[in-house]
């Protein structure tokens, strides 16, 4: 019991730190959409990624990425989980070009919301009843962020919405792989994969990148690293359903972010459901011990 009780200290600190770093590579990437095509941003975003963990390959001789049958890798899930991280982040950026950022982010961290429905799907696996209460909650309140009967909802609140059905997936795969994956090694893959997605849209929508926005570039690498090795790990001592509902309070740095930096003034409507979002992670850690 003291194991486990230590294990979820563990998951959710690295949720915390996951949120922190996370806002901020989401703040410097709305801060250069306007110039640096987001396909552009995702696949710098992924080279960084791949170059920092490149040694480490190396000293494991790259076994790590080697679909080699007799290690039994499960590349499959490899796949499904890199793929929905990729498309996670593609949604998230595209949908901060268009949307505040505290929209974009609430709505990327709507993923508790998908990760029951997720998990029954792939695993047939069921939450307990007494953590549905600060799920439902939390729903509450990104309804009461979003304002549904307003018309302010756009095209890039539904691509924020599938930004979170992604990160949902992401989710429990990531968890299905640390059971027999070191984290180094899933983080591995999730890289090459996304930078393989990446690359033809990059391609694509390359343009010249002005030098002032090259640090922006280097830092959200830098951060979406740091950012998945913090995630993997909170996965790694905890189920999503107890770590999950923790990203809700990326919602409160996104928004003063936001205030700070565009002037984005929530609404008192949006204030209240922000507040619901706080109760709901408090109710997650109180009830993760039950």
């Amino acid at each position: 019991m003291l194991q486990v009780q230590q294990n979820t200290l563990k998951a959710l600190f690295f949720a915390f730190a996951t949120i922190v770093v996370g806002s901020g590579a989401g703040a410097a990437s709305k801060w250069i959409s306007d110039t640096v095509p987001v396909a552009v941003i995702v696949m710098i975003q992924y080279g960084v990624c791949v170059l920092i963990i490149m040694p480490w390959l190396i000293r494991q001789r790259f076994k790590p990425v080697t679909f080699n049958r007799q290690q039994n890798i499960p590349w499959k899930k490899h796949l499904i989980r890199g793929v929905s991280g990729w498309l996670s982040f593609f949604c998230y950026y595209a949908a901060l070009k268009n949307i505040p950022l505290v929209d974009a982010s609430l709505l990327r961290n709507a993923a508790p919301l998908f990760v029951p429905l997720v998990a029954w799907l792939w695993v047939r696996a069921k939450v307990p009843s007494h953590r549905w209460f600060p799920l439902i909650i939390g729903f509450i309140g990104v309804t009461l962020v979003l304002r549904p009967d307003s018309s302010n909802v756009s095209y890039g609140h539904i691509i924020g919405l599938l930004s979170g059905i992604g990160l949902a997936i992401s989710m429990i795969g990531t968890r299905l792989l640390s059971k027999t994956q070191s984290a180094n090694t899933i983080i591995s893959y999730y890289f090459f994969i996304s930078l393989l997605c990446s690359l033809p849209f990059g391609i694509y929508y390359w343009q010249a990148i002005p030098l002032w926005s090259l640090p922006y570039l280097l830092f959200i690498g830098v951060s979406i690293y740091a950012t998945m090795v913090f995630y993997t790990k909170a996965y790694s001592y905890a189920k999503p359903s107890v770590v999950a509902p923790i990203s809700y309070f990326s919602v409160i740095i996104s928004g003063a972010m936001g205030w700070l930096i565009w002037q984005h003034i929530p609404s008192s409507t949006a204030l209240i459901g922000a507040t619901l979002v706080i109760v709901a992670g408090f109710l997650t850690i109180y009830l993760s011990d039950k």
